[in-house]
Protein backbone atom coordinates (compact mmCIF):
# COMPACT_ATOMS: atom_id res chain seq x y z
CA UNK A 1 0.00 0.00 0.00
CA UNK A 2 1.42 3.41 -0.92
CA UNK A 3 1.59 6.42 1.41
CA UNK A 4 -1.44 8.19 -0.07
CA UNK A 5 -3.55 5.07 0.47
CA UNK A 6 -2.33 4.86 4.08
CA UNK A 7 -3.33 8.50 4.61
CA UNK A 8 -6.73 8.05 2.97
CA UNK A 9 -7.39 4.98 5.14
CA UNK A 10 -7.35 7.27 8.19
CA UNK A 11 -10.32 9.29 6.84
CA UNK A 12 -13.29 7.24 7.93
CA UNK A 13 -17.07 7.32 8.37
CA UNK A 14 -18.73 6.88 11.77
CA UNK A 15 -19.55 3.21 11.03
CA UNK A 16 -15.89 2.40 10.34
CA UNK A 17 -14.87 4.40 13.40
CA UNK A 18 -17.04 2.14 15.57
CA UNK A 19 -15.16 -0.91 14.27
CA UNK A 20 -11.74 0.68 14.83
CA UNK A 21 -12.69 1.86 18.31
CA UNK A 22 -13.62 -1.72 19.16
CA UNK A 23 -10.23 -2.94 17.91
CA UNK A 24 -8.34 -0.24 19.81
CA UNK A 25 -10.26 -0.87 23.01
CA UNK A 26 -9.65 -4.64 22.69
CA UNK A 27 -5.95 -3.72 22.79
CA UNK A 28 -6.55 -1.51 25.88
CA UNK A 29 -5.47 1.61 24.00
CA UNK A 30 -6.35 5.01 25.45
CA UNK A 31 -8.49 6.97 22.96
CA UNK A 32 -8.11 10.75 22.72
CA UNK A 33 -10.62 12.90 20.82
CA UNK A 34 -10.45 16.47 19.64
CA UNK A 35 -12.21 18.44 16.95
CA UNK A 36 -12.10 21.57 14.88
CA UNK A 37 -12.31 23.20 11.47
CA UNK A 38 -8.55 23.08 10.78
CA UNK A 39 -9.08 25.27 7.72
CA UNK A 40 -5.50 26.27 7.00
CA UNK A 41 -3.26 23.95 9.00
CA UNK A 42 -0.55 25.94 10.78
CA UNK A 43 2.02 25.57 13.54
CA UNK A 44 -0.56 26.18 16.26
CA UNK A 45 -2.68 23.30 14.98
CA UNK A 46 0.29 20.94 14.72
CA UNK A 47 1.50 21.68 18.25
CA UNK A 48 -2.04 21.40 19.63
CA UNK A 49 -2.72 18.09 17.90
CA UNK A 50 0.65 16.62 18.84
CA UNK A 51 0.06 17.50 22.51
CA UNK A 52 -3.40 15.97 22.32
CA UNK A 53 -1.91 12.79 20.83
CA UNK A 54 0.58 12.63 23.70
CA UNK A 55 -2.34 12.22 26.14
CA UNK A 56 -3.16 8.73 24.91
CA UNK A 57 -2.44 5.98 22.42
CA UNK A 58 -4.90 6.84 19.63
CA UNK A 59 -5.92 10.30 18.37
CA UNK A 60 -9.32 10.69 16.70
CA UNK A 61 -9.99 14.08 15.11
CA UNK A 62 -13.56 15.23 14.46
CA UNK A 63 -13.54 17.57 11.45
CA UNK A 64 -16.34 20.03 10.70
CA UNK A 65 -17.81 19.60 7.23
CA UNK A 66 -17.77 22.52 4.81
CA UNK A 67 -21.41 23.33 5.61
CA UNK A 68 -20.67 23.33 9.33
CA UNK A 69 -17.62 25.59 8.91
CA UNK A 70 -19.64 28.03 6.80
CA UNK A 71 -22.32 28.22 9.51
CA UNK A 72 -19.70 28.78 12.23
CA UNK A 73 -17.21 31.04 10.43
CA UNK A 74 -19.34 32.76 7.78
CA UNK A 75 -19.22 33.23 4.03
CA UNK A 76 -15.88 32.65 2.39
CA UNK A 77 -15.02 29.84 4.77
CA UNK A 78 -13.70 27.28 4.67
CA UNK A 79 -10.78 28.22 2.46
CA UNK A 80 -9.94 24.54 1.93
CA UNK A 81 -12.72 22.02 1.33
CA UNK A 82 -13.39 19.15 3.71
CA UNK A 83 -11.61 16.58 1.56
CA UNK A 84 -8.42 18.68 1.49
CA UNK A 85 -8.60 19.46 5.21
CA UNK A 86 -9.16 15.78 6.06
CA UNK A 87 -6.24 14.68 3.88
CA UNK A 88 -3.83 17.15 5.47
CA UNK A 89 -4.89 16.12 8.99
CA UNK A 90 -4.65 12.42 8.16
CA UNK A 91 -1.12 12.93 6.84
CA UNK A 92 0.08 13.78 10.35
CA UNK A 93 1.79 10.71 11.81
CA UNK A 94 0.16 11.13 15.23
CA UNK A 95 -3.41 11.33 13.87
CA UNK A 96 -5.03 7.89 13.76
CA UNK A 97 -8.47 8.76 12.40
CA UNK A 98 -10.31 11.74 10.91
CA UNK A 99 -14.11 11.71 11.00
CA UNK A 100 -16.30 14.40 9.44
CA UNK A 101 -19.32 15.74 11.30
CA UNK A 102 -21.96 18.09 9.92
CA UNK A 103 -23.43 19.47 13.15
CA UNK A 104 -22.23 22.75 14.65
CA UNK A 105 -20.77 20.85 17.62
CA UNK A 106 -19.28 17.35 17.89
CA UNK A 107 -21.66 16.37 20.71
CA UNK A 108 -23.18 13.36 18.92
CA UNK A 109 -19.77 12.24 17.67
CA UNK A 110 -18.34 12.42 21.20
CA UNK A 111 -21.26 10.25 22.37
CA UNK A 112 -20.32 7.68 19.72
CA UNK A 113 -16.56 7.80 20.39
CA UNK A 114 -16.71 7.81 24.20
CA UNK A 115 -13.09 8.97 24.41
CA UNK A 116 -10.92 8.37 27.43
CA UNK A 117 -9.64 11.93 27.00
CA UNK A 118 -11.41 14.89 25.37
CA UNK A 119 -9.06 17.73 24.39
CA UNK A 120 -9.63 21.36 23.36
CA UNK A 121 -7.58 24.53 23.39
CA UNK A 122 -6.99 26.43 26.62
CA UNK A 123 -9.23 29.22 25.35
CA UNK A 124 -11.99 27.03 26.84
CA UNK A 125 -12.56 26.13 30.48
CA UNK A 126 -12.94 22.33 30.75
CA UNK A 127 -16.54 22.52 32.00
CA UNK A 128 -17.48 24.71 28.98
CA UNK A 129 -16.17 22.19 26.43
CA UNK A 130 -18.85 20.46 24.38
CA UNK A 131 -19.01 16.87 25.55
CA UNK A 132 -17.68 17.56 29.05
CA UNK A 133 -20.86 16.10 30.55
CA UNK A 134 -20.58 12.93 28.46
CA UNK A 135 -16.90 12.24 29.10
CA UNK A 136 -16.94 12.98 32.81
CA UNK A 137 -20.08 10.83 33.29
CA UNK A 138 -18.05 7.65 32.76
CA UNK A 139 -14.82 8.82 34.38
CA UNK A 140 -13.05 10.15 31.30
CA UNK A 141 -10.84 13.23 31.42
CA UNK A 142 -11.32 16.62 29.78
CA UNK A 143 -8.02 18.42 29.15
CA UNK A 144 -6.98 21.71 27.61
CA UNK A 145 -3.84 22.53 25.66
CA UNK A 146 -2.26 26.00 25.64
CA UNK A 147 -2.58 27.79 22.33
CA UNK A 148 0.51 28.89 20.40
CA UNK A 149 0.52 32.68 20.52
CA UNK A 150 0.12 34.40 17.15
CA UNK A 151 -1.22 31.43 15.18
CA UNK A 152 -4.83 31.49 14.02
CA UNK A 153 -6.41 30.85 10.63
CA UNK A 154 -8.77 33.80 11.09
CA UNK A 155 -5.89 36.06 12.07
CA UNK A 156 -3.88 34.90 9.06
CA UNK A 157 -6.79 35.55 6.69
CA UNK A 158 -7.34 39.01 8.19
CA UNK A 159 -3.72 39.96 7.42
CA UNK A 160 -4.38 39.18 3.74
CA UNK A 161 -7.20 41.70 3.49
Amino acid sequence: MDNLQLINNKIIAKAELTIRLGQWRAQSLKVVFTNGCFDILHRGHVEYLSKAADMGDVLVVGLNTDASVKRLKGEGRPVNNEEARALVLASLSFVDAVVLFDEDTPYELIKAVRPDVLVKGADYKPEEIVGYDIVTSYGGKVETVPLVEGYSTTRFLNTLQ
